[in-house]
């Protein structure tokens, strides 16, 4: 959960994703959908912002010399690759205990991540601009997400770009997201999803070109139970992520 203004956190979300601060990077415990959901994520993210970017996918470290801002970054499950594929990772979170999770691990295996208890709003008010921010499977947590995204949109620069990741808001996203995942296969504690959160396509396309965001990409995110596991697919239906660029200004206009 990422650290917002008051209407754009939820107190309860930030207590119960800190009771499981300390086992977040536990592949068997409370993130175990989290950690078989990554693979499938950040291939997702990299593929796109090497694209995006003109950078060599085949390249050890694509992103140097760029800024990423990993927003509801949690104990550090996408900060720490983002960091090892280059990109210089700032993780923000609401939650302390989570992010003393994820200063000891990045410690631990020797990477520099700036991790800070700070608003994205306060951020945005600095004048913070990153290349690449991330929204990661936390727009379903807050209760206003056009205020949420009016601050991540703004810490975006022009030419850069924005991926957030989230659940639809349909009958079949509250079988799978709600009942399955949490009364059913126990994948995640249960009152972890609300289901009058989860956005649709269309509603999180709308809110980001308010918010001067252009949307380039859809992709789903679909589960493979024979090989437990997640790929990427054409399937929106219940989990998906979008990927959206700030254009840059047009010279000819910009000058009149």
């Amino acid at each position: 959960m990422a650290s917002q203004p008051a209407a754009a956190i939820d107190p309860e979300e930030v207590a119960r994703f800190e009771a499981q601060a300390a086992r977040w990077w536990n592949p068997d415990g409370e993130a175990k959908p989290l950690h078989r959901l990554n693979p499938a994520r950040l291939q997702f993210i990299r593929d796109r912002l090497t694209a995006h970017f003109g950078r060599d996918p085949r390249a050890l470290k694509p992103f140097t010399g760029l800024k990423l801002l990993d927003i509801g970054c949690g104990a550090g499950l996408v900060s720490e690759p983002m960091t090892r594929l280059g990109f210089a990772v700032t993780g923000i979170d609401a939650g302390a205990e989570m992010l003393a999770a994820a200063r000891a691990h990045a410690e631990a295996a020797g990477l520099a991540i700036a991790y800070r208890d700070l608003a994205a709003e306060t951020l945005a008010e600095a004048g913070e601009r990153y290349d690449a921010v991330l929204a990661l499977e936390v727009v379903e947590h807050v209760p206003d997400a056009d205020a949420f995204f009016a601050d991540a949109a703004r810490l975006v620069t022009p030419g850069g770009a924005l991926i957030a990741s989230t659940f639809n808001r349909n009958p079949r996203s509250y079988l799978l997201g709600v009942v399955a995942a949490e009364r059913v296969l126990r994948w995640v504690p249960r009152g972890t999803h609300d289901w009058r959160r989860f956005r649709r396509p269309s509603e999180l396309a709308a809110i980001l070109r308010r918010h001067g965001l252009r949307i380039e990409a859809l992709a789903g995110l679909s589960y493979e139970p024979a090989r437990g596991r997640w790929r990427l697919s054409r399937d929106i239906g219940v989990n998906y992520l979008l990927f959206a660029n700030r254009p840059r200004p047009n010279p000819s206009t910009a000058t009149r």
